[in-house]
């Protein structure tokens, strides 16, 4: 049952329930889903969108008024529009980050997605990325989606975390087992 699942706890899983919901029965999950991408981009890039969207000193109406002319602008239409002007209207906008990452875990789940965090020392070519893939999907025996993110502390090697599980088979861990081993020696 939805109520039971973890992701949809909370005012955010809620809302992005619902969104599900109503994007599944409609037929329009990858719309919305582009349109939510498309609006995370945004308040990415505009200041003023995330000082609007956090700040609770403008008024439902301001809020659902900005909101209505950024989607215009930006072409965002439909359900996801719909969406996000309703959780303006409502004063939730200030969780809507949360809202559009819960959505995407449940889409994600929806389509046996599994999400793969990769941390390496130094951006990685395609085809390395997709051996990762090939090699994660193997494991998993799910469609494994990666996100890399570049961290040149671990030397070199990689950290793989899918879920709860972690695998560290970085240079800097190494290095440190070799370092707390000689010290048991010496």
């Amino acid at each position: 049952m939805a109520a039971d699942d973890p992701i949809v706890a909370g005012m955010a899983g809620r809302y992005a329930t619902a969104l599900f919901e109503l994007a599944s029965e409609t037929g329009t999950l990858d719309a919305v889903s582009r349109d939510l991408d498309s609006f995370e981009r945004l308040l990415d890039g505009s200041p003023d969108l995330l000082r609007l969207v956090r700040s609770p000193a403008f008024t439902a109406e301001e809020q659902t008024r900005a909101v209505t002319a950024v989607l215009a602008k930006a072409k965002i239409g439909g359900t996801a529009a719909n969406f996000l002007r309703l959780v303006a209207h409502n004063r939730r906008l200030f969780g809507v980050r949360d809202m559009i990452r819960d959505f995407r875990e449940l889409l994600a789940r929806h389509r046996g997605e599994v999400t793969a965090t990769v941390t390496v020392a130094e951006p990685l070519a395609d085809a390395h990325k997709a051996e990762i893939k090939k090699a994660l999907d193997a494991v998993t025996g799910k469609n494994v989606k990666i996100e890399v993110q570049v961290d040149p502390a671990i030397i070199g090697g990689l950290v793989v975390k899918v879920g709860s599980r972690m695998v560290d088979g970085s240079l800097r861990t190494k290095l440190n087992a070799i370092k707390h081993a000689m010290k048991e020696v010496g």
